[in-house]
């Protein structure tokens, strides 16, 4: 199997695949997105990379500035 580098080259491949190859590849891609999606929100919280806009969403709720979903 060739190994593609490029933007271009993966664009390309993904226009020649038939409807069945689209749709595996739209559930495969949905799931290594969100996979990714989780290890960076991981890293983020474990970096504190998201201790400032929990305390200020903290702060909002004790100050009564929220509404429920």
């Amino acid at each position: 199997m060739e190994e593609m580098s490029t933007i271009p080259e993966i664009e390309a491949a993904i226009r020649k695949l038939s409807r069945e190859e689209l749709s595996k590849f739209r559930a495969w891609f949905a799931e290594f997105d969100a996979e990714a999606w989780d290890r960076q929100l991981e890293e983020d919280a474990r970096a504190g990379r998201l201790d400032g806009p929990a305390e200020e969403a903290l702060r909002e709720l004790r100050e009564g500035r929220t509404t429920d979903l």
